[in-house]
């Protein structure tokens, strides 16, 4: 794959003219969307709930193809790329509800991408311990997700996100569930996080705070984008 640093003018990912749909083609959930989005950009996808945003977001991330149209990324369509390969080392992805298993620790929690590597165990516990003292959960490494705060829990998934280098952050409603507090930690840490790491991030929102966050802002409706 390529250089997660590499800062090119080019677009990191470019959707054209995509459409997606659902079921037997009755339900449009993106209506010939194109968009790109620059490297080292921070981009925030706004608007109301069954907009397509989350769809749009599982095309750029490859967790489902287009009916039309097609996703780029660095250039190359992604159908020509290995798709598994393409999500474990290109695309770290955000949830809303974090989706950590709750048999193990943060710091195990953190380590699970991993295992699609070559990395040796020692290798890997190394790298989650660097990254849960990036999120600042040092002090949590041993606790499970229930006895997590919800805040805490979110720390713990964008840790996870990162363990393998991605050079795209991809977050779907990433302080959904979280208070105002909880948000504005979490946003600065994701922005500390793409200016330090020179990642790519896009965020789907129904929040304008979270999407005042961002550098540029892209709004959608009835699976179409309508302002940018």
């Amino acid at each position: 794959m390529s250089d997660p640093h590499d800062h090119t003018d080019a677009p990191v990912l470019r959707g054209e003219r995509l459409s997606k749909l659902y079921p037997d083609g009755e339900v449009a959930a993106l209506r010939g969307v194109s968009l790109q989005v620059a490297a080292g950009e921070s981009v925030a996808v706004v608007g109301p709930s069954g907009c397509g945003k989350t769809t749009l977001l599982h095309l750029l991330g490859g967790l489902d193809r287009p009916t039309e149209g097609e996703v780029f990324f660095r250039g190359t369509p992604l159908a020509k790329l290995d798709g598994d390969q393409y999500r474990a080392r290109e695309i770290g992805f955000v949830f809303q509800s974090f989706h950590l298993l709750t048999t193990l620790s943060a710091v195990e929690n953190i380590q699970i991408p991993m295992f699609e590597t070559p990395w040796t165990p020692r290798e890997r516990a190394s790298r989650a311990e660097e990254l849960i003292k990036q999120v600042g959960m040092a002090h949590r490494r041993n606790h499970r997700p229930t006895r997590l705060s919800v805040g805490e829990r979110q720390r713990i998934a964008i840790a996870r996100a990162l363990a393998n280098e991605p050079s795209v952050l991809l977050a779907d409603e990433p302080t959904g569930n979280l208070d105002s507090r909880n948000q504005d930690e979490i946003l600065r840490l994701l922005e500390d996080l793409r200016r330090s790491r020179g990642l790519t991030l896009v965020t789907v929102t129904h929040s304008a705070e979270v999407a005042a966050a961002a550098g540029r802002v892209v709004r959608m409706r009835d699976g179409l984008v309508v302002e940018t």
